[in-house]
């Protein structure tokens, strides 16, 4: 069966692979030509609506109708010139992927005759039926009415032979439904707040925006080997499969050599995503076989969200035309490392100001520390917010395992900027901070090394790394928006608060520059134990972790409640990104998810054990059976039961295994009937993560084990060996 398989990989490659389509002379000849960018409304739209298209983008002013009028106009005529059909408002649902509703510009006229139609109105708000999306309370079945509206931040685009325009998704009574409106809202908070404190370093009228670079890994299989996997069609990952006799352990994948039709892919996927505006810069292969990673340069973060959702999925139309199925599940595979979205987040000025680096002179570099110190404290206040902004069923199969962060928020700072601060706390000056030093290899051949102001922590779960904070517990499926959104949310509150604590020092007297001093020294003081720049999977650490006060929760649908707690309604209250009630709503909407996840897999993983695996463990048993009792026809019984002793413990734990996975299979699907009987949506997650998870690893024992002994050209599912390295 296994042979069987390969030349199967083989021929349905040979059918579906495809070359990248060959490109322009250069990248800039195609670059965004998909998208309604600057460059397109100039042939489109007059000076005076680019205008007030521009300011709405840069300066948050409103289009008025008549404007909206006049950029539909325009739209409609680029999209039609390239090629679309249909128009659709182009959203992220609490589902974690993106909706569409495709509507034709054809619409009847007179007798028999047809108009293409794309009014203002239609380009700046349509409905949606609200009630069939998560909503987690906020709509019932029979109100069903919610809104979308257009987001003039984040250029339309077309896919297809449609007209893709970014909007929000918003509620009937105002509430937000999505992931874009909260993310909006935060950027306007943390904008605020940064701009109000910038004023003290004698910068006013630079706008403020949190800017965001993602790393996207994957893994790519076989579509012929996938199609054979019931676990990776219904539930994204591998529930059972035994390790391959080499994985990662020689760590030579890691920025290997691109395989030729992997590359192929990869240049596919670059020039679609060019045609985007997708500004990816990065592809390398990643620690674990067939592992791949994808990266942009920084953009703003409302459209780097959008970007990364959009990658997602091209990728997977992408893969298809190669004969390869994307992963973007955190942990498809056990025992090798897991897929995370590393989402390296800032914070800069318009002009060009990275608030997160240091400077030159003493003023830039102490609006460095207090910046940085208001970060952490909104970090360490919030440790199990920004937890639970990542937190998802699959997510919580990496955190900790084969190289990701662990499940416990702490901030890598490096040894120049802990010494920074340290030579705070122990002065009352200004603090100098080093800048890039050189040292050289003793090679005359080569150049003299740079060396950044702080390492990198593979460890650290929000690392910083020089001029901004890598992200490294975000999930590879997850839209960035909820991490981002309390990201911002948690420091524009902080910023606020040290702002109005450094009025009150500047009120009592204090020179404006010592109360900027003192405050950011108190800060960083009383957030310290948040900073750890050691090793993050040592089980010290978690000890450790927990004697700092930080938070060590693992189990998802706990983790959840601090969407519930105070502190959190009032961070977000305060800010105006989200109200108790659209905070309980996603609670109830995490919780929900979280149930529907893990019994899909109990599901999947009953059906595989009871439907696919004991049988032909039963009827390779049966095989040894039969000649286990031709053996005893042949042989002498001291001489047959020297030879037959091994084959009969292979009987015995079949026989075995078999009982027990049967048994747990059985006990599993009781427990789970009863579960979802369950009212409360935290309950039911809680009793899903307490009772049914347990079972899902322990029956995987049981088939894993039978892999190992089942006849290879039996047994009915790709081995890992072959999911892993085909080429």
């Amino acid at each position: 069966m296994a042979n069987s398989r390969f030349r199967a990989v083989e021929e349905a490659y040979a059918k579906t692979a495809v070359k990248a389509r060959p490109p322009a002379d250069s990248t800039s000849d195609y670059y965004g030509c998909n998208v309604f960018s600057r460059s397109n409304m100039r042939k489109y739209l007059s000076s005076d609506t680019r205008r007030k298209v521009y300011e709405s983008i840069e300066q948050g002013v409103t289009l008025d109708r008549d404007t909206a009028e006049q950029v539909a106009a325009g739209m409609k005529r680029w999209a039609q010139d390239m090629g679309a059909t249909h128009y659709t408002h182009w959203f992220q649902p609490l589902t974690g992927g993106t909706a569409e509703k495709h509507d034709s510009f054809a619409e009847p006229y007179g007798k028999g005759d047809s108009l293409e139609v794309f009014t203002g109105k239609i380009l700046c708000q349509q409905e949606s039926d609200a009630s069939s999306f998560p909503n987690g309370g906020l709509r019932n079945t029979f109100e069903a009415r919610g809104y979308t509206a257009w987001d003039p931040s984040s250029p339309a685009f077309v896919m297809g032979d449609r007209l893709c325009i970014p909007t929000v998704f918003v509620s009937y009574t105002k509430e937000a439904l999505d992931y874009k409106t909260p993310l909006l809202k935060s950027e306007v908070a943390v904008s605020s707040a940064a701009e109000e404190l910038l004023k003290y370093f004698g910068i006013e009228g630079d706008r403020v925006f949190s800017y965001l670079g993602w790393e996207q890994e994957y893994f790519l299989v076989d579509s012929s080997l996938y199609a054979q996997r019931p676990d990776l069609i219904m539930a994204e990952r591998t529930l059972v499969g035994h390790n391959s006799a080499r994985n990662q352990q020689l760590e030579d994948h890691y920025f290997g050599s691109i395989p030729s039709r992997v590359l192929e892919f990869m240049k596919d996927l670059e020039f679609e995503c060019y045609k985007l505006g997708i500004p990816v810069k990065t592809r390398h292969n990643e620690v674990a076989p067939n592992q791949y990673e994808i990266a942009p340069v920084y953009e703003q973060a409302n459209i780097a969200i959008d970007h990364n959702l959009l990658l997602m999925s091209v990728m997977r139309s992408v893969a298809d035309r190669h004969g390869f199925k994307a992963l973007l599940h955190e942990k498809p595979f056990a025992g090798v490392n897991g897929s995370g979205k590393h989402c390296n987040w800032s914070l800069g000025t318009e002009s060009g100001i990275s608030l997160l680096a240091p400077g030159k002179t003493d003023l830039e570099n102490l609006r460095f520390l207090a910046f940085m110190a208001n970060v952490l404290k909104a970090v360490y206040d919030n440790n199990a917010l920004l937890k639970a902004s990542i937190m998802t069923a699959s997510n919580a199969h990496r955190l900790g395992a084969n190289e990701a962060p662990p499940a416990i928020i702490s901030s890598f700072l490096g040894t120049q900027v802990t010494e920074a601060f340290r030579e705070l706390l122990n002065s009352m000056d200004m603090v100098k901070i080093k800048g890039k030093v050189g040292y050289s290899l003793g090679i005359p051949q080569v150049p003299e090394l740079l060396i950044d102001n702080t390492d990198r922590n593979r460890t650290s779960p929000f690392a910083f790394t020089g001029n901004r904070f890598e992200f490294r517990a975000v999930g590879s499926s997850a839209n960035c928006s909820s991490a981002v959104s309390v990201l911002n949310t948690i420091t524009a509150y902080q910023l606020e608060r040290f702002r109005e604590a450094v009025d009150r020092r500047v009120a009592s007297g204090i020179p404006v520059m010592k109360a900027l001093l003192d405050e950011t020294r108190d800060t960083f003081r009383s957030c310290e134990k948040v900073c750890f720049d050691g090793n993050g999977y040592s089980e010290e650490w978690k000890a450790e972790a927990a004697r700092r006060g930080l938070d060590c929760e693992t189990s998802a649908p706990l983790i959840y409640d601090s969407l519930l707690s105070e502190r959190t309604t009032e961070v977000f209250g305060r800010t105006g990104v989200m109200s108790r009630t659209e905070l309980r709503a996603r609670a109830e909407i995490d919780w929900e998810i979280y149930s529907k996840k893990i019994e899909i897999e109990a599901r999947v993983l009953a059906d595989l054990t009871a439907n696919h695996i004991l049988p032909v463990a039963t009827r390779y048993q049966s095989v040894l059976l039969d000649n286990v009792s031709k053996m005893k026809e042949i042989f002498e019984e001291d001489e047959y039961k020297k030879v037959a002793s091994g084959e009969i413990d292979i009987i015995r734990e079949i026989a075995a295994r078999i009982s027990e996975a049967r048994s747990l299979v059985i006990r599993m699907e009781e427990a789970a009937d009863r579960i979802i009987e369950i009212g409360s949506e935290r309950e039911r997650a809680v009793a899903f993560h307490d009772e049914i998870v347990p079972f899902l690893d322990e029956i995987r024992v049981h088939v894993d084990a039978l892999e190992m002994i089942v006849d290879d050209q039996m047994w009915p599912l790709p081995k890992y060996r072959e999911l892993l390295f085909v080429r």
